[in-house]
């Protein structure tokens, strides 16, 4: 499964690294650190999933995730943020996924290998 981190904080990208190319079957396949290098990013690499920090620069002005699903349709999003009001702002946006920056490892891999919400 081919990944795209993208967050402004690179002790956050780094640690996502770090965590995922220990993985079987996983690849980090580029970063990205605002919205116009995450949309050029996800045309350049066909990521399967974005890991997405939620508080990304320009995010927001995005208005939704369809642009990042215009260009990979089967994309799968993972929204990450360290504040817990983000994520019910993330699913409502079209991320398939929240998952805290606080939660245990275990939950994020759990995400991105079921393709389902990893919060009840």
């Amino acid at each position: 499964m081919r990944i795209l981190l993208a967050d402004d904080q690179p002790n956050v990208r780094f640690a996502l690294r770090v965590l995922l190319e220990r993985q079987p079957g996983l690849a980090v396949v580029g970063e990205a650190t605002d919205r116009n290098d995450l949309m050029d990013r996800v045309e350049m690499t066909l990521p399967d999933v974005v890991l997405l920090g939620w508080e990304l620069p320009g995010l927001m002005s995005m208005g939704s995730l369809s642009s990042l699903r215009h260009i990979r349709p089967d994309l799968m999003v993972i929204a990450l943020s360290s504040r817990s009001e983000a994520r019910f702002a993330a699913l409502s946006a079209g991320a398939d996924a929240f998952v805290s920056k606080g939660d245990p490892p275990e939950r994020l891999l759990a995400a991105i290998r079921k393709g389902t919400p990893s919060q009840d």
